[in-house]
């Protein structure tokens, strides 16, 4: 297929253009600079503009646009900026998906859509949850109407913690275990839905090659895990002690409204689709996925 896609320099773009391309398919990369190599064509979401030319002859649309929901504190005007990262981005790309009749539709989103669910397990059929990340993804996922409203195939992929060799979660605390600093964050027993960037390529690879996937996709391993299972897992790995607790207040403290909804909250996410669709997951476990990162 030839496939155009936006966010291909961050985390899961890098990692998804080569192995698209290992596959067979032609990849289209939309950049927000001046175009410097032949797969590149450039765009610009605010105004609008995308390249002539730049959609031609494509057969599906990735849309992995976003600013980091933990790269900064979140003040209200970076709340504007995760926002308007993703709903203005996606919303140009689902009116071109439909302007050109681009037949499949793939759209970032957020496993931050069902809340805090505490201890009970959800799948995709879970009702939203509150508070400002619920919100941000309703509103993410809405801006692709235009193109399932002409009729293209829309996934939005609501993905989980990525686990990968280095940057996203990972580049952040392995440092921390690595030096002995490890330890649960709040009172350990909040769900993380944790994914390897193995499996996230994957789940994505297969929402683009497989027709019957459709409307939101659990982009998370089949086995969340609680935070003091996380860390106990990851200091085992590292093979260094993890005795700290890094209280509620604290986290509060450092990083405001974000450690409630990114930190501290409880999501037991499971990818009912992709098991029901026969996806087959590389790492099924936490103690698979932090060996294969870590080694």
């Amino acid at each position: 297929m030839r496939v155009v896609i936006s966010g291909s320099s961050g985390l899961i773009g890098t990692a998804l253009v080569p192995h698209l391309r290992g596959r067979g398919h032609e990849v289209i990369r939309l950049v927000r600079r001046t175009p410097q190599a032949p797969d590149e064509r450039g765009w610009d979401p605010p105004s609008g503009r995308i390249d002539d030319g730049a959609l031609d002859g494509a057969d599906a649309v990735i849309n992995l646009s976003g600013a980091g929901i933990g790269d900064k504190r979140w003040s209200g005007a970076y709340k504007q900026e995760l926002r308007d990262s993703r709903t203005i981005p996606t919303d140009v790309l689902a009116r071109a998906v439909a302007a050109h009749g681009i037949p499949t539709f793939l759209s970032g989103s957020a496993v931050g859509f069902y809340g805090d669910t505490g201890k009970v397990a959800v799948d995709e059929s879970g009702a939203r949850g509150r508070g400002f990340l619920a919100d941000l993804v309703r509103d993410w996922e809405n801006a692709t109407a235009p193109a399932a409203e002409a009729g293209a195939r829309v996934v939005t992929i609501r993905t989980g913690l990525v686990l990968s060799h280095s940057g996203g979660l990972m580049g952040r605390i392995k440092p921390i275990f690595t030096f002995g600093l490890g330890g649960k964050l709040g009172s350990g027993e909040q769900y993380w839905p944790w994914i390897s960037l193995d499996d996230e390529v994957g789940a994505i690879t297969h929402a683009l090659e497989h027709d019957t996937v459709v409307g939101p996709l659990n982009a998370t391993g089949p086995a969340p895990v609680t935070n003091a299972e996380f860390t106990k897992v990851m200091a085992a790995t590292v093979h260094r002690p993890a005795p700290w607790l890094v209280p509620g207040f604290a986290l509060r403290a450092v990083l405001g409204e974000f450690a409630d909804e990114g930190v501290l909250v409880s999501q037991r996410v499971l990818p009912g689709v992709l098991e029901r669709e026969g996806y087959t997951f590389q790492h099924q476990t936490l103690q698979s996925a932090l060996a294969a990162v870590l080694e």
